[in-house]
């Protein structure tokens, strides 16, 4: 009772704090209202908690990444989760019946996917290096030495940079040895009560549950200098549980899910008449390229278009696939062209990417098309090996005509022009003196435009000619200046990897939308 008359004076008075909030690294700038924890990194692109996890999760713009910390038979720091290695290394056992000699030779990786063979479990201390300057740590103690740990922490110079999270006893030890330089989380629970559990746990900040969240606890403890973070994992992973965590006004948010709370805070944010994005093969950054899993996290990510390949077996039917060869991102072998669509039907398209993945087929692109057809997302169809005649009949047969651009060369195009010329045609434009010869030949909808060539004057040329421009940014012009460059030039598709980072760049531009033909 006591903790609710408290709460409610604090609520009625709009008291402010009576401490200011410790001192965090600001990772993203300017910085967000709500910060993004990704949950051991990017566990489903990366074994989780080793150095690709992390590399992922700082590409993607997170302003932290929750990782365990648990402590070897002869002391040390190491990251890693479960309670034994047995499922996501070569070792068996706990952490603590293995010194760091021993786990410094484990494999990590391929037990999630063979790319990863022999990636290595990192050290705390090697975490820290790698993540100085770069993004925040919440440190998940789920066992260690608690005078050991902040000693490192301050050793590296990341006092600023972690929160440690544990049971307020652990917490009260790394106090003894760091004071305030280290910030400190535990969870918070109703049944705690308020005013009492804070004086007495003095927590920098608090992880409290999604279903225990709303405003007013979150004022109290903002009153109070303490940040609030969200969990929100496992079934409450989810948009509307997000919104009404964001509605409450909570610091910092923990999830599986941070590219989808990314994107989905971005394109809110983003105005409505924006250059459009495209993504290469799918979202190939978050699930295997080319396969329906793509398809379905690029309309979760809010993508305008889906670029896609179209191939065809030995027995005429067609599939999607990039590589001419099924080596690359299936278990099979040798070229699609010598297999029948039986055969490719049977293999596995999931496992290389991860272990989330296992099982994910090489889809027909009837059942590609019927999965997209629901949705609003454009089609991006690189034609690489179907006819054009068959091509035309099956976005006809379900629908996608008016909702398809189709690349190709100009003599693939030609024939399609004949075929269906309501279909849209995107021819390359590697040479800007070519504009207006292809835009008379073909009259196409857009250019697939090399980036190099791109500039204001090439764009409004192509406008002039109620023609769009899209390009191609993978590779090293997958950049937040390289984005925003274009769109100020006037670009109508950007086709990218790093979708998150185009859609900062229009976040943080602005962009207007002015000046493009209609689509």
């Amino acid at each position: 009772m006591k903790s609710l008359i408290c709460l409610l004076l604090l609520v009625l008075t709009g008291q402010q704090p009576s401490s200011p909030y410790f001192p965090f690294f600001e990772p993203i700038q300017p910085p967000r209202s709500l910060q993004v924890m990704a949950h051991r990194g990017a566990m489903r692109r990366a074994p989780e908690n080793t150095r690709p996890a992390l590399e992922a999760s700082i590409a993607d713009g997170v302003e932290w990444i929750e990782v365990d910390v648990a402590l070897t038979r002869d002391g040390h720091h190491i990251l890693f989760h479960d309670g034994t290695l047995d499922s996501k290394t070569d070792l068996t056992g706990p952490v603590a019946d293995h010194t760091l000699e021993e786990l410094r030779k484990a494999d990590a990786g391929t037990k999630f996917a063979a790319r990863f063979a022999g990636e290595l479990l990192l050290t705390l201390r090697e975490c820290l290096r790698l993540t100085k300057g770069r993004v925040n740590l919440y440190l998940d103690c789920k066992r260690v030495d608690p005078a050991r740990l902040a000693r490192e922490i301050l050793a590296e110079g990341m006092g600023r940079q972690v929160v440690v999270y544990d049971d307020p006893k652990v917490l009260k030890l790394i106090r003894a040895e760091a004071g305030d330089s280290i910030a400190l989380m535990t969870k918070w629970r109703p049944r705690f009560g308020l005013d009492p559990w804070i004086a007495e746990v003095r927590p920098h900040a608090v992880e409290i549950d999604a279903e225990d969240v709303n405003p007013e606890v979150f004022r109290v403890f903002h009153n109070r200098g303490i940040k609030v973070q969200a969990k929100v994992l496992g079934n409450n992973d989810r948009p509307e549980v997000w919104d009404r965590m964001i509605a409450a006004r909570i610091d910092w948010i923990q999830t599986g899910l941070a590219e989808d709370i990314l994107a989905r805070r971005s394109l809110k944010s983003a105005p409505g008449n924006r250059v459009k994005v495209a993504h290469h093969r799918g979202a190939s950054r978050y699930a295997p390229e080319n396969t329906l899993e793509a398809l379905r996290k690029t309309v979760t990510l809010g993508a305008d278009y889906v670029e896609f390949d179209v191939r065809t077996t030995k027995d005429g039917a067609f599939a999607l696939l990039h590589d001419g060869t099924l080596d690359r991102t299936t278990s099979g072998h040798g070229s699609i062209r010598q297999r029948t669509a039986e055969e490719v039907a049977k293999l596995d398209a999931g496992s290389w990417f991860g272990r989330d993945f296992r099982g994910a087929k090489v889809p027909t692109l009837d059942a590609f098309l019927a999965a997209a057809a629901p949705t609003k997302i454009s089609l991006y169809v690189d034609a690489k090996d179907i006819s054009p005649e068959a091509l035309a009949e099956a976005l006809a047969r379900h629908g996608l005509t008016d909702r398809a651009v189709v690349y190709q060369g100009v003599g693939y195009l030609e024939k399609l022009k004949t075929i269906a010329p309501n279909l849209r045609r995107m021819p390359p434009l590697r040479d800007p003196s070519q504009i207006e010869a292809l835009a008379e030949r073909l009259q196409p909808f857009a250019f697939d435009t090399n980036w190099n060539i791109l500039s204001k004057d090439l764009i409004d040329r192509c406008h002039a000619r109620k023609v769009q421009v899209f390009s191609d940014a993978i590779g090293s012009h997958e950049t937040i200046d390289h984005y925003q460059r274009a769109i100020r030039d006037g670009i109508d598709v950007i086709q990218t990897d790093q979708p998150l980072r185009v859609l900062r760049a229009i976040e943080l531009l602005g962009n207007p939308g002015a000046g493009r033909p209609p689509a």
